[in-house]
């Protein structure tokens, strides 16, 4: 429900707060003093067209905040939920109107779209009056409320599963015959290429693989050539290594004679031959490490460059030419097994239709006894709102070959305003007065189906008498047993079946300059103002009698 409203500069209130209560509220006043200003706040914050007008003449900016007090499983949480928004504790809207034209909006201090405001808006509060603006009359929501009346919730639910169902086979057919179609088109190419890689059988990660072996084949080809020329230089036939070793030899064999003399260079000769031979060993464990067979360096070139050469032609990277022939062949397959898989798909389109149809068929029979049972339910409120000659009228059109999400059927609410006069939609054929009774019998037969938390009625009771400004009393009173009702009025007999009574009048500030206050009233308060509605700007005590008789008899 509506917990609280708080205004800042607009139009003639320049500061209000108001706390509301469940059940019925209504809010009273003389001519003028400002209950129209009062809801186009509350339209503001709920998402309604915004106007540089509604600024308070001298202020930059108004702003309107209301705060609604929401069920946990309402489904206005599951929206803001679904928008990234906190739905913790209450629902705060909020809406700022600048006098340049601008607005701003906030749901729980966060900035929102004007659309997503008013759309939790809607699914917070209904605001009846007689203007075509403020009447929730759109045939749009025509079909939902007659499923909400009827419990066909789930049944509509099912109908539109369905109906996803019958659009995703359609899809899956007509993708499927395009690419029957390209493939027909591509057909020679198609063979040629899953061919030509089917033999070339490119593995995953292949490329780099090959890329690495040749890098490091390459490498050691270039290392090879200089080990081997070392090691010729120490083991082929220009080594200096048997050469020396022969005059070591001789040298040794001399050495008893030179009385010590070649002891040094003997030895050194004999490290430096170590030496020589520890190279030439080295350089052998060197040859047979880098031994490669050219032939392999040749076969990875031609590999990796085939590879990439196949990359290009069919223009994607190597690592995805196992899927690209894989695609290939599979759009093959589609065309070589396309009437097949064809037919198939195309009972399942036929299955999918056929149970589509089969739910929407009787959904649309069961919204035909709905819309009868409507119909009775709204007739038995028309006598007592002064209406006892005309007729509501659920417009329900059914076409099996319409098929649409919601089903077969559209639902439109006609009115005959009286007998022998040709029936219409609500909107064009009740006059405004008729039009906010017509709504009021509608929303007491729906009671609490499909209904906002809150609903606000703008004088629906003007150019009403006694008796049926009393019927329409008690109908707002039945509905605050379920929701929250607001209503503006002008009839006493309306404003006795309320609970909480806000009295709206103007106060001057200043010299030149009024504000509209709203104060809630107690019951003496209440008696007083309800005489006042009775009897005039003269109230007598006639009038304060009739007024707690009201008052009274209300409760």
């Amino acid at each position: 429900m509506l917990a609280a409203l708080s205004i800042r500069d607009i139009v003639l209130i320049d500061r209000l707060d108001i706390d509301f209560t469940a059940g019925m509220t209504v809010l009273t006043g003389e001519t003028g003093a400002g209950k129209s200003i009062l809801l186009d706040a509350l339209s503001l914050a709920l998402g309604g067209r915004g106007d540089a007008s509604l600024v308070r003449h001298g202020e930059s900016q108004g702003q309107v905040t209301a705060a609604f007090d929401v069920a946990v499983d309402h489904p206005t949480r599951s929206l803001l939920r679904a928008n990234d928004i906190e739905d913790d504790g209450d629902i705060i809207l909020r809406r700022a109107q600048s006098a340049d034209g601008r607005t701003r909006a906030f749901i729980n201090d966060r900035p929102v779209s004007a659309s997503l405001l008013r759309e939790i808006g809607t699914q917070l509060v209904e605001i009846h009056g007689q203007h075509d603006d403020r009447a929730l009359v759109d045939p749009a929501s025509h079909r939902a409320l007659l499923d909400a009346f009827g419990g066909l919730e789930a049944d509509a639910a099912a109908v539109t599963e369905a109906y996803r169902a019958v659009r995703a086979a359609d899809k899956a057919l007509k993708d499927h015959r395009a690419r029957i179609e390209d493939a027909r088109r591509e057909a020679d190419f198609l063979r040629a290429a899953v061919d030509e890689l089917t033999t070339l059988a490119p593995q995953p990660g292949e490329e780099e693989d090959l890329a690495a072996r040749r890098h490091q084949m390459m490498q050691v080809e270039k290392v090879a050539g200089d080990i081997g020329e070392a090691h010729e230089a120490l083991h082929g036939n220009g080594s200096p290594i048997p050469e020396l070793a022969g005059l070591l030899r001789r040298l040794e064999r001399k050495a008893d004679q030179a009385g010590g003399l070649l002891s040094a260079p003997i030895t050194s000769l004999g490290q430096a031959l170590d030496a020589l031979e520890d190279a030439r060993g080295s350089l052998e464990h060197a040859l047979r490490e880098t031994d490669f067979d050219p032939r392999e360096l040749e076969q990875t070139e031609e590999r990796l460059f085939a590879l990439r050469a196949a990359g290009r032609k069919f223009s994607v990277p190597v690592d995805e030419l196992p899927a690209l022939r894989d695609r290939m062949a599979a759009d093959l397959s589609d065309l070589d097994a396309g009437e097949e898989k064809l037919g198939k798909l195309e009972s399942a389109v036929q299955e999918a239709r056929a149970t589509y149809d089969a739910l929407a068929l009787a959904l649309s029979g069961r919204r035909h006894e709905t819309a009868a049972a409507l119909e009775a339910v709204v007739a038995l409120e028309l006598p007592a709102l002064k209406l006892e000659r005309a007729r509501f009228i659920v417009q329900l059109a059914s076409d099996p070959q319409a098929r649409t999400a919601d089903g077969i059927d559209q639902a439109e609410f006609w009115v005959q305003t009286n007998p022998g006069t040709r029936p219409g939609p609500m909107m064009k054929v009740a006059s405004g007065g008729e039009l906010s009774r017509f709504l009021l019998a509608l929303k007491v037969s729906l009671a609490d189906k499909g209904s906002a938390p809150t609903l606000v009625f703008d004088e629906i009771d003007t150019g009403v008498g006694g008796a049926v400004a009393e019927a329409i009393g008690h109908r707002l009173a039945r509905l605050a047993a379920t929701v929250q009702v607001l209503t503006v009025t002008h009839a006493p007999q309306v404003a006795a079946r309320a609970i909480g009574h806000l009295l709206i009048a103007k106060e001057a500030i200043d010299a030149d300059r009024v504000a509209t206050r709203v104060n809630p009233i107690g019951e003496a308060e209440r008696r007083e103002e309800i005489a006042r509605m009775l009897a005039g700007s003269v109230i007598t005590d006639e009038a304060r009698a009739a007024a707690q008789q009201l008052m009274a008899g209300a409760h």
